[in-house]
């Protein structure tokens, strides 16, 4: 796999995704997913990168991170092989898992992430798996929301967003929960600046 020409910078945010092979699945269990967020506590959330949102489907993730230190991408190739590696050797399967290497896109602009986060945690609503986001148990949601502490991510960056002057916390989370709940086609605007699958 050749190196990337550009590495990831220290203090950028990106939007960082990856897809099975032949559009495959890369979660073929439930323990999958719990293994790959502990890989990923393992390798990316120890003052690497901040991991502000996340959602993984059955054949790809996304997630949205803050570049901490400038090991980030050579610790993301070594979860990802280290995943590849673990359910090739549990599902007795030969080659690679992903695609290729992991993709990256820099976020430029602060409002772009929080349309980006939305866009992550409605991925399963998309993909017709649940009717609501919350319903999704592998991805960021429920911390935005304030139904899980998981630890493992960092959403304040976002709910700041939509926090006014002196209101409590709960109120940017219930503002953003009728932010992603409100979403329709027409919202994507940016989507073209942001994603690509």
């Amino acid at each position: 796999m050749p190196r990337r020409s550009v590495g990831l910078q220290q203090g950028y945010y990106y939007h960082v995704y990856n897809r099975g092979v032949d559009r495959g699945p890369i979660f073929l269990e439930p323990d999958n997913y719990s293994f790959f967020l502990r890989r990923l506590r393992q390798f990316i959330a120890d003052g690497t990168a901040e991991i502000i949102a996340y959602c993984l489907m059955p054949n790809h993730y996304h997630m949205l991170v803050h570049v901490c230190t400038d090991g980030f991408s050579a610790l993301m190739q070594r979860l990802g092989m280290s995943y590849a590696n673990a359910i090739n050797k549990r599902y007795r399967r030969i080659g690679p898992l992903f695609q290729g290497r992991f993709q990256a896109k820099v976020v430029a602009k602060d409002e772009y992430l929080l349309h980006l986060s939305r866009y992550i945690h409605l991925n399963p609503v998309r993909a017709g798996l649940v009717t609501k986001a919350e319903e999704w148990p592998y991805s960021s949601y429920a911390d935005f929301i304030g139904l899980g502490e998981r630890t493992l991510v960092q959403p304040g960056i976002i709910l700041e967003q939509l926090t006014r002057e002196g209101s409590p916390p709960e109120d940017a989370r219930r503002t953003y929960k009728r932010f992603v709940e409100g979403w329709s086609g027409a919202d994507d605007r940016l989507a073209p600046m942001l994603f690509e699958e």
